[in-house]
């Protein structure tokens, strides 16, 4: 606890970055994204589908 109290403190406005998969640019340059992004876009192409796995 002792080092994130630091962390805190040592920060500008005590926040962090968000560590939230589409908030990062290198996962969006890699056409990453959240699961439950994923999961809406499969079922906009058919709320039946389901992905077969290999």
């Amino acid at each position: 606890m002792a080092f994130f109290l630091v962390k805190v403190l040592s920060r500008k406005d005590g926040t962090f970055s968000s560590q939230h998969i589409h908030d990062s640019e290198a996962m969006k340059e890699r056409g990453i994204h959240c699961v439950m992004d994923q999961d809406r876009e499969m079922r906009r192409k058919s709320k039946f589908a389901v992905s077969e796995k290999k």
